[in-house]
C-alpha cells in the first residue's frame, strides 16, 4: 500500500457517506422539500383566488358605479318632475287665487251698483215726499194761485241747494 492508503477505508466511508446521504434525503430532504412544494402551491392557490376576487370586486364596482349612476339619472329625472308639479301646482294656485280676486271684485262692484241704486231709489222716494208734503202744506195754506207760485219757489230753492 503505496502512501498509506487504505481503500477499504475509503469505500467504507464513501458506503457511509451514500448511506448517511440516502437517509438525511429521505428523511430531511424529500419532506422539507415536499412541505416547501405544498406551501408553495398554497401562496400559488390563494394568490390565484385573490386574483379571482379581486376580478369579481372590480366587475361588481363597476356595476354598483352603473347602478350609482342610473339612480343619480333617476332622481335627476324625479327631481325635475317634482320641479314641474310644484311650478304647475303654483301656478294653479295664482289662476284659482286671481279668480278668486277677479270674483271678489266682481262682486263688490256688484254691492256697490246695487247700494247706489238702492240710495237713489231712496233719495228719489224721499224728495217726491218732500215735495208731496211741500204741496200739500201749501194747498192747505194759501190758495191755488198762491199754492202753485209757492211751490215752484220751493222747487226753484230745491235746485238751488242741491
Amino acid at each position: 500500500m503505496p502512501l498509506n492508503i487504505d481503500w477499504q477505508q475509503i469505500l467504507l466511508h464513501l458506503l457511509n457517506f451514500t448511506v448517511l446521504f440516502a437517509i438525511l434525503y429521505f428523511l430531511l430532504y424529500k419532506p422539507v422539500k415536499k412541505f416547501m412544494d405544498q406551501r408553495v402551491e398554497y401562496f400559488k392557490k390563494m394568490d390565484e383566488e385573490s386574483k379571482e376576487k379581486l376580478a369579481e370586486s372590480e366587475k361588481a364596482k363597476e356595476a354598483y358605479e352603473q347602478k350609482l349612476a342610473m339612480a343619480e339619472e333617476e332622481i335627476r329625472e324625479k327631481k325635475k318632475q317634482a320641479e314641474a308639479k310644484i311650478r304647475e301646482a303654483g301656478d294653479a294656485k295664482l289662476r284659482q287665487a286671481q279668480d278668486q280676486a277677479e270674483k271678489i271684485i266682481a262682486d263688490a262692484h256688484k254691492d256697490i251698483e246695487e247700494d247706489r241704486e238702492r240710495m237713489l231709489r231712496e233719495a228719489k222716494s224721499q224728495i217726491t215726499d218732500m215735495v208731496v208734503n211741500a204741496a200739500e202744506k201749501l194747498v192747505d195754506q194759501s190758495t191755488t194761485s198762491q199754492a202753485f207760485d209757492s211751490f215752484l219757489d220751493a222747487a226753484e230753492r230745491g235746485e238751488a241747494d242741491e
